[in-house]
């Protein structure tokens, strides 16, 4: 699951995990285990050696179950060596590698991100406001290996039938 935060990634990685019987593996999820609040840094440090933890994770899963669907969520893999060790990880698992990337309006992002914050989100990372969106928007790496581009302002019904049908084919 690639894109901004606000986009709904996590939104769709749930409705498709629920539908393919599969797992969520998130990045902030993992940063939450790992450390004390106060040693959460938002640094790209951090975000990598949480990555690192997730990929052994998700070894582990797909070599005792190969044909279980993964979902990869909690980054938005704004620069292409992310998308890079993604692409090695899933060679050397011998899986297909499926990039769903999300967009959505400024308009909606914004809404999506101050009604979390108002909502006291159960997204485990704290820095998710719309100030982050437009700093990871301005530096955002465009994604070049094959993937679908979901625009999430569609119908949510719309959009995982969509992305259901990219992941059958």
């Amino acid at each position: 699951m690639a894109g901004l935060p606000g986009t709904g990634k996590s939104t769709l990685a749930r409705l498709l995990a629920n539908h393919l019987a599969g797992i969520i593996l998130d990045k902030d999820t993992i940063r939450a285990a790992l450390f004390p609040a106060d040693l959460i840094e938002y640094s790209i440090r951090q975000d990598d050696f949480c990555m690192s933890v997730l990929f052994q994770v998700a070894t582990y899963l797909l070599n005792n179950s190969p044909e279980q669907s993964v979902f990869v969520d909690g980054r938005p893999f704004s620069f292409s060596y992310q998308i890079a060790a993604l692409d090695q990880l899933a060679a050397e698992l011998k899986q297909p590698l499926k990039i769903i990337e999300c967009t959505c309006s400024d308009e909606t992002a914004l809404q999506r991100l101050s009604k979390e914050s108002k909502a006291r989100s159960t997204n485990p990372a704290t820095n998710r406001d719309y100030a982050l969106y437009l700093a990871v928007k301005a530096r955002f790496e465009p994604i070049r290996e094959p993937k679908l581009l979901v625009n999430t302002d569609e119908d949510l019904a719309h959009c995982l039938e969509v992305c259901l049908a990219y992941l059958a084919g």
